[in-house]
């Protein structure tokens, strides 16, 4: 349900009454927090779950059907409510709300809030898309990616919410994880900081409500989701570790059921738990398709991928399939209508929500220890000779010149793909297919907690992989920057003359209280393909 209005006989509680409960409301009720998501200029999707009955818990499947009211204002106090509405929840849904607000001004400040019966959630911050003739004078973003539960601590989002200055966090997948306690954890010896929930590999729709749960309860999470809005898209942890359109590296249909049972589950809980318009609704189940395109004003036009649904399966590297035409990552429907929408936007920057890089990299041959730990960390593999990550783009050479051809051939410039997925930092500019010179420019973020290669080695960060960082470069060398070991966040900066990116690294995963620094920034200028080094970050 969206839109205005407010349910016959529920009413929306008054700021007096609201004040009072809110002190006196129990945690568990809006215990998993609020979010936003997918702002436009006049909407926003709108998200809680709501906990009526101790025996409501996440998926259960138990549990009596609530009315819940919602209220977006233009002020701290409510007093100036400008869109409210009702909507109805329970067991089906796993008692998660999940509204589009609609009416709304462009470029513009809101807070948010639920209420049940006498209950106040927390309140939420969101911020609608300027219009589409607006001319901002700049834009922030959050960009992150790999959020391991089981692998550290979330302070990486605490410190974006503490910012006070983003538009909006772009998730580009690895949201959470569906492992189990003990797997992909903490460091070379696979320490557990913190045990998921349920304690065994997501597979039905119960565990999947479950993990999206507990991921909710994080607080440093919640605080980033009640500042600003999310523009998320789904990788493979969402649903399985290396997963394509028939299946997955980590999915045994003998023990685990039929593959599309998994992804059906994965999805719904997926749809329900974030705040995000699916098949273009709020509505929870009635559609998959998560890619879609957004923009704010004349400056961004945000295209975010989904490269798993569609996806054929992964060859390895010096397989002649990879050049196959008939074989894709993206799918033939979502490479035409990326391509549309870079070629016909008419705003400045095409920024481009990719979750699995689309540069070109070949990885050189190392020692066995340092490749071992590239194949576990991004799908490197090396046989003695420089080969491909076939995970990436890299495996579908066809789709990837197909679409660099098209921005070619339209003349499409200030092109950037934010990256996620490979767990380190990278700068890159990316060469034609036909002519090798610079066509767009490559953003790669780290993991929030997950892995990197000193990781998987076993050795102190900043010491064997500085050689393998060089040995990179040396191989690519429209790979301008690399870093292979840190974990943070990333803030892009946005103006009509440039685009910047700075990279925030945290002291520690396992320290709830790290702390981080800027380990590097770069920059592209408008009309150019080229990334260059910046001294300065942009302060907040």
């Amino acid at each position: 349900m969206s839109g205005v209005g407010v349910a016959a006989g529920l009413g929306v509680i008054g700021p007096a009454a609201i004040a009072t409960s809110a002190s006196s409301a129990p945690p568990r009720v809006f215990g998993h927090g609020v979010a936003s998501g997918d702002p436009l200029p006049d909407a926003v999707v709108l998200w809680t779950r709501v906990t009526p009955t101790a025996e409501c818990l996440p998926g259960a499947g138990r549990g009596p059907d609530v009315d819940v009211v919602w209220e977006v204002a233009r002020d701290d106090g409510f007093d100036d409510v400008v869109a409210s509405g009702t909507v109805r929840t329970g067991p089906s849904q796993d008692h998660t709300v999940k509204v589009d607000a609609t009416g709304l001004e462009p470029g513009t400040d809101y807070r948010y809030r639920f209420v049940w019966d006498v209950h106040a959630s927390p309140t939420g911050r969101t911020r609608t898309a300027p219009a589409p003739g607006d001319s901002p004078d700049g834009l922030r973003f959050g960009v992150v990616s790999c959020a391991n539960w089981q692998a550290g601590w979330f302070t990486s989002y605490r410190h974006l919410a503490e910012r006070g200055d983003l538009d909006a966090v772009i998730h580009l997948g690895d949201y959470l994880y569906e492992y189990q306690p003990g797997k992909y954890s903490y460091g070379h010896d696979q320490v557990d900081v913190r045990l998921h929930d349920p304690q065994r590999e997501t597979v039905s729709l119960r565990d999947y409500r479950r993990r999206h749960a507990q991921y909710k309860t994080d607080p440093d999470l919640q605080a980033l989701h009640a500042a600003v809005p999310f523009v998320v898209t789904w990788d493979d942890h969402e649903v399985a570790d290396g997963n394509w359109s028939g299946g997955a590296f980590e999915h045994q249909p003998a023990t685990e059921g039929p593959w599309r049972r998994r992804v059906r589950a994965a999805h719904r809980a997926y749809d329900e738990w974030m705040p995000v318009r699916i098949s273009g609704t709020a509505v929870a189940g009635d559609g998959e398709r998560i890619y879609r395109r957004l923009q704010f004003g004349r400056l961004v036009d945000l295209s975010m991928l989904d490269l798993r649904s569609y996806r054929s399966k992964r060859v390895d590297p010096g397989d002649p399939a990879i050049d196959d035409v008939g074989r894709t990552i993206a799918g033939e429907h979502q490479l035409a209508w990326l391509g549309d929408n870079l070629s016909t936007s008419p705003c400045r920057w095409k920024l481009v929500g990719n979750p699995v890089m689309v540069a070109p990299v070949m990885m050189p041959p190392r020692p066995q220890a340092e490749q071992d730990a590239m194949s576990e960390h991004i799908g490197f593999v090396s046989r003695g000779t420089a080969e491909p990550n076939t995970d990436t783009w890299n495996g579908y050479t066809s789709d990837r010149d197909r679409l660099l051809g098209r921005l070619e051939d339209d003349g499409v410039t200030d092109t950037v793909f934010l990256t996620g997925d490979v767990h380190s930092a990278w700068a890159t500019e990316v060469p034609s297919p036909r002519t090798g010179r610079p066509m767009a420019v490559e953003l790669v973020c780290s993991s929030l907690t997950s892995n990197n290669v000193d990781d998987f080695m076993g050795t102190r960060p900043r010491t064997t992989s500085l050689v393998m960082e060089a040995a990179i470069q040396e191989v690519n060398p429209h790979v301008r920057w690399v870093n292979l070991d840190d974990h943070g966040f990333t803030v892009l900066h946005v103006t009509d003359e440039r685009l910047q990116m700075d990279w925030h690294a945290i002291s520690d995963r396992r320290d709830p209280r790290a702390t981080t620094h800027v380990i590097a920034s770069w920059a592209v200028t408008a009309g150019s393909a080229r990334v260059g080094p910046v001294h300065v970050p942009v302060p907040a």
